[in-house]
């Protein structure tokens, strides 16, 4: 069985969405209180005490005579005090003004149907039969309906409760009419329902574990107290027994399903607030007033916890049974031409963080199932490549161009390697420069690998071009000589401790503690806080151990540090991951916001990727080698791609000449002037200052290109790889060009 079915299988066993709340689910007749909630909110008693009508069928008698089992089972009764149901639905029938039943001028069907016994579970089953118009016949040998029932509250409201639900109906009342044997029934009737009570006869039937209410005869139901049900159970089980006699009318069978009973939800009894009861004003009933505000303590009991906590799923108001839904007709389209596009953009805008796992009680893995869905649209080649051209092409020049993988000279066999990844140089280099220093000052002998952890391919669905380069990681590192890595990237270090388990890591932090490091000077204009709130990485959800070295490090050098709403386990992503800046621009930016709001503090953080994303929020933040290193301070402009690229080969560079003593040639470069306005905008796009120099080099080169005759201006494309990117640009007098905008289609042209 692959991933996806299997998952399917998952959602189905595990997954609480769709399971009842405690209230009803102890509630005889299944009383959906969260649906009576909106309109007790409302203030709208008609439109509850209609849907509490559909319900319950006797509403007047309900009120008074139900021993409201919801209570007992409501989460507030281990809390505080649990929500007064009771009292809500004696207010609904007290303040609604339109208690009629519906009227309905519909033909009858012709098929007669004999109700034995008229206690409550009888006058359901009739209620309900003769509402959809069977010829229903009621016989009692007592000469008043109600049974018991009606010796349990005021008669006279009993029998006005009886005649409104009844008044629009005409069964056939045989009251003072004992029943002594079924056979002549038989004759006369299709099916017949017996609820004779507790006391009453059986007439030899036996039940049928077929079907509910079934007895081993075709066409007789029993149940209500004949079967050893109070009250209201009766009077339930006499609305859901109509269903069944109504299905054997239609096809013979006695194998109505048995309703489910309970509930498998579960909740975290600690999150619960507790909130004062409302009492009666006049020690008897609720007025509107008090009805909204009593009803304003219920939890309204769901198992969201994903969708609370998920940006994906609360942005889009998708549950997780929509999500499994959208994605596998996506995957499996039902379209001739089997090109199924309806959630692709959705399954990348997934950043696969974790939380809906973490948060789950099943711990259902949402962010699994959005990876391999993503595998399944790249190997049909029905995956977007506009969606992860860029970051492709940008792990293709960490992992080659700015690409170091050394030991310091001398040494034959590294006990540690620093692996900052491809991200920490790009932020700023002196993230690697000065780590790695500080690192060879401890252990001489420490290694320096920096590449991409090939996060990129594992987030495009590329298998194949992630598992080539895998074990290009895996052959490096027994080159070095199998040391103990040190990651610098919380995300790396995910994607290893997965894929290449057989190495062994430790984080940056952690060294950076058991060595012991003392906080450089900040430089001159660096500001920073006395206090931060700290900013967990989602990646670092898996690794404890990170998470605390970072506050013990706090802790160590005396930085005050606060807790955010989602912290440690339940840390929340800061938007970047899994490429879904190009294809949820707009969610992306959102959930970036979002994140920056959850504290007035400045945050600390420990992954490079966070610290660009509250940049660009303008949000006061430092990475935490801002502070130890005594770089940057509280604010800092986002870094544009192609400043991003740059810094990597500066960081090269450097490390090369100080560390091995090479003097690294650069490349020529075009004399293109951009504005870093400009670059901005292009970096938004995912485009690289390079990426306008190919273009303007290969105008010059072929005469393409068209001129614009009011500004002058040279107006040109050029394709590289997938995409086709446009230049607006001028040659200018004194040599070189200057560069006027740019932008790219995302998609091919034919003919480039």
């Amino acid at each position: 069985m692959s991933f996806l079915e299997d998952f399917e299988k998952t959602l189905e066993e595990k997954c609480r969405q769709h399971e009842p709340p405690f209230c009803q689910a102890a509630c005889p007749f299944r009383l959906d209180v969260r649906t009576m909630e909106e309109k007790w909110k409302k203030g709208r008693f008609n439109a509850a005490y209609r849907t509490y009508q559909n319900t319950v069928g006797f509403p007047g008698i309900v009120a008074v005579l139900c021993q409201r089992p919801c209570e007992k089972a409501c989460v507030r009764a281990r809390v505080d005090a649990p929500v007064a149901l009771g009292l809500l639905e004696e207010a609904t029938v007290r303040l609604a003004r339109r208690k009629d039943p519906n009227a309905y001028n519909l033909p009858s069907k012709g098929r007669k149907v004999a109700v034995v016994g008229a206690g409550l579970s009888g006058l359901g089953c009739a209620l309900r039969l003769c509402n959809k118009k069977y010829e229903v016949t009621i016989l009692e040998k007592e000469p008043v309906a109600g049974g018991r029932a009606r010796r349990q509250m005021d008669p006279e409201a009993f029998d006005a409760e009886i005649r409104n639900q009844f008044q629009f109906e005409t069964p056939d009342w045989r009251l003072g009419q004992e029943v002594t044997s079924l056979e002549p029934l038989m004759e006369e009737f299709e099916a017949i329902y017996v609820a004779t009570g507790p006391e009453g006869p059986d007439f030899g039937l036996t039940p049928d574990p077929g079907g509910a209410f079934a007895s081993t005869r075709p066409g007789i139901f029993l149940g209500g107290g004949r079967t050893g049900s109070d009250s209201m159970t009766a009077l339930a089980d006499g609305l859901d027994a109509s269903l069944a006699v109504e299905r054997y009318l239609k096809t013979g069978g006695m194998n109505e399903p048995f309703r489910p009973r309970g509930t498998r939800l579960e909740l975290n009894l600690s999150l619960i607030e507790k909130k004062e009861p409302v009492r009666p004003a006049d020690g008897n009933g609720f007025t509107q007033e008090e009805v909204v505000a009593e009803i304003g303590r219920c939890e309204k009991c769901s198992c969201d916890a994903c969708m609370k906590a998920c940006d994906l799923m609360r942005t889009f108001e998708k549950t997780p049974r929509r999500l499994w839904e959208e994605i596998y007709i996506t995957i499996h389209p039902g379209t001739l031409s089997r090109d199924g596009t309806w959630a692709t953009r959705l399954i990348t805008t997934c950043d696969q963080c974790g939380l809906c796992k973490a948060v789950c009680p099943q711990h259902i893995d949402f962010g699994e199932f959005f990876l391999q869905s993503h595998r399944a649209m790249r190997k049909k080649g029905a995956m977007p490549w506009p969606f992860h051209d860029f970051w492709l092409r940008d792990m293709e020049f960490s992992s080659g161009e700015a690409r170091v993988c050394r030991k310091p000279e001398g040494v034959e066999k590294s006990a540690y390697a620093f692996f900052p990844g491809c991200q920490m140089a790009a932020s700023d280099a002196r993230y690697v420069t000065r780590s790695y220093e500080w690192l060879r000052s401890r252990r001489p002998d420490t290694a320096l690998w920096m590449t991409c952890c090939g996060a990129p391919a594992e987030w495009a669905g590329e298998e194949e071009l992630y598992g080539k380069h895998l074990e290009t990681l895996r052959e490096e590192w027994r080159g070095l000589g199998e040391p103990t890595v040190i990651f610098g990237c919380p995300s790396c270090r995910k994607l290893f401790a997965r894929y290449l388990p057989e190495i062994p890591g430790v984080f940056l932090s952690q060294v950076m503690l058991a060595w012991g490091i003392e906080p450089a000077a900040p430089e001159a204009g660096a500001e920073f806080s006395d206090t931060y709130a700290v900013f967990d990485p989602c990646t670092s959800r898996e690794f404890p151990e990170l998470q605390e070295s970072v506050r013990q490090l706090m802790d160590a050098h005396q930085l005050g540090r606060e807790s955010l709403p989602y912290e440690k386990e339940k840390a929340r992503c800061c938007g970047y991951g899994g490429h879904i800046g190009i294809a949820a621009s707009a969610y992306t930016r959102r959930v970036a916001h979002l994140r920056s709001q959850e504290s007035q503090r400045p945050y600390l953080t420990y992954c490079v990727n966070c610290r660009e994303s509250f940049a660009g929020q303008e949000k006061e933040a430092v990475h935490f080698l801002d502070w130890l290193f005594g770089i940057h301070g509280n604010r800092r402009l986002p870094s544009t791609v192609t400043e991003k690229r740059e810094r990597r080969l500066e960081a090269k560079k450097w490390l090369l000449e100080h560390d091995w003593h090479e003097t690294v040639q650069e490349e020529p470069r075009m004399d293109l002037k951009v504005d870093k306005e400009l670059e901005r905008k292009l970096s938004e796009s995912q485009i690289l200052v390079q990426d306008m120099e190919d273009v303007v080099a290969h105008c010059q080169e072929t005469g393409g290109g068209a001129v614009d005759p009011e500004t002058g201006h040279i107006i040109g494309h050029h394709k590289i790889q997938n995409i086709t990117y446009w230049a607006e640009y001028e040659i200018l007098p004194e040599g070189g060009y200057k560069l006027w905008n740019g932008y790219s289609h995302r998609m091919n042209l034919e003919g480039e």
